[in-house]
């Protein structure tokens, strides 16, 4: 399948790789050239003009970073009339109305569209295990069924356009809860001297235990958050996605609106490029390492 990958970042580069390892002819395209020269760099074919990359593909693949990079990208006035007879294949978060308002655009253009949001991180898209949520055209979603099926370990197609953001909003907050529930509670075993391990051992034979604890774990304890594969500002901007749909819908927004207000203190605090589970960090301000009981 010929495929125009749009946008290059922390996804988009090793979902490249991966679309190349299963046998797809890929053509990759980025605002940045920064982007462009790494990926150019790993082997990856590049176009630096936006016209002759999208006339390349006959899916062309959204990997950019919210609703109004899709915009500026994808309905321009040179590139509407290409959309004709392609599909559009939208892999990042954004809420249910600008996916639907995307999908319209683009029913008008000529073109199909499906939203295909993911959830996984880099080692997942580099393995194709990532989760994918399709919704929208069920043609689409068949014609590319074999192709996601490289990217991800389920594919399942979930519903109408819309229904696939909100299940990955609704995803990416549990993220966010679960990290900070997780932090509270062991900032607290840790500022009255209780042993972590022990913490653990029962916590892992509860039900209230989640993998994603003992994957943060060492973060945690060793207060490293480098080498992040989902940034601390890329869960803002997702669970300020999160909040606003909740409230829209009728939903008490408190809670999103205070674990936002934490994840702000910590970008605040330095940790905007960090890995997001630094929110441990604004949780439990001026915790002193040296006096840290590991585990």
């Amino acid at each position: 399948m010929k495929i125009t990958l749009l946008g290059l970042g922390l996804m988009g580069l090793p979902i490249a790789h991966r679309l190349i390892h299963c046998g797809h002819e890929v053509i990759a395209w980025n605002r940045s050239p920064e982007r462009l020269r790494l990926a150019e760099a790993e082997g990856i074919s590049i176009d630096s003009a936006l016209i002759p990359a999208i006339e390349a593909g006959e899916v062309l693949l959204l990997t950019l970073s919210d609703a109004a990079a899709i915009d500026e990208v994808l309905f321009c006035e040179p590139v509407i009339p290409l959309l004709e007879g392609k599909i559009i294949l939208q892999l990042g978060t954004i809420a249910p109305d600008e996916s639907r308002a995307i999908s319209s655009r683009v029913e008008q253009a000529g073109g199909d569209y499906l939203e295909a949001p993911v959830l996984g991180s880099i080692p997942e898209a580099r393995s194709g295990e990532l989760i994918i949520m399709a919704a929208g055209s069920e043609t689409a979603y068949h014609h590319c069924l074999l192709m996601l099926r490289g990217l991800g370990k389920e594919v399942d197609h979930v519903g109408l356009v819309g229904q696939g953001a909100a299940m990955k909003l609704a995803m990416n907050q549990l993220i966010a809860s679960l990290t900070a529930g997780f932090s509270q509670s062991l900032g607290l075993i840790r500022a009255e001297g209780v042993e972590v391990e022990p913490f653990m051992k029962l916590l892992r034979q509860s039900a209230l235990y989640a993998p994603t604890f003992d994957k943060k774990l060492q973060k945690f304890m060793e207060h490293d958050y480098s080498n992040p594969n989902f940034p601390l500002k890329h869960l803002i901007k997702d669970i300020a996605l999160f909040q606003r749909v909740a409230e829209a819908s009728g939903m008490n927004g408190e809670i999103a609106n205070a674990t936002l207000r934490v994840l702000v203190n910590g970008q605040e605090a330095g940790y905007g490029d960090e890995d997001y589970s630094s929110l441990y960090e604004a949780i439990n301000p001026g915790f002193d390492v040296e006096t840290d009981i590991g585990c």
